[in-house]
């Protein structure tokens, strides 16, 4: 069984991965037939080709990850982590979107979904350097 502090590991692993661009790192902490709903609402990434598939992209664009708070843990299979994705916008301008990730593990500690919250309101455009 999953501990909270094994969960809150894994994803401090998350993003030290998805700072590396190691796409293949950060698919590896998934399961085989994991799912991400990235944000919510949208239509699910299923299993490892949709997973590194998601994941090859991601890491590609030159996003940041830059934690806002600790990993939260749970009494279950469940924790979450709370980061903004520092990108660049589509004139190249700086922005970033404010995002909560909640993921659930299997007991081998596999991801075997990851949702993320974040809305149209959680984006913003970064004021650049005078």
């Amino acid at each position: 069984m999953n501990t909270s502090e094994t969960m809150k590991a894994r994803l401090l692993d998350y993003i030290d991965a998805f700072n590396a661009a190691d796409a293949a790192r950060v698919a590896a902490l998934f399961a085989d037939n994991a799912t991400i709903e990235d944000p919510v609402g949208t239509p699910l990434k299923e299993g490892r080709s949709e997973v590194d598939a998601f994941y090859a992209y991601a890491t590609s664009v030159g996003a940041r990850l830059e934690l806002i708070a600790p990993p939260r843990g749970s009494h279950g299979q469940s924790a979450s982590i709370s980061f903004r994705v520092h990108i660049a916008a589509q004139d190249g301008q700086p922005a970033h979107i404010d995002v909560t990730d909640v993921m659930d593990f299997d007991a081998a500690g596999k991801i075997v979904r990851m949702r993320a919250y974040w809305g149209a309101d959680d984006y913003h455009l970064t004021e650049r350097a005078a």
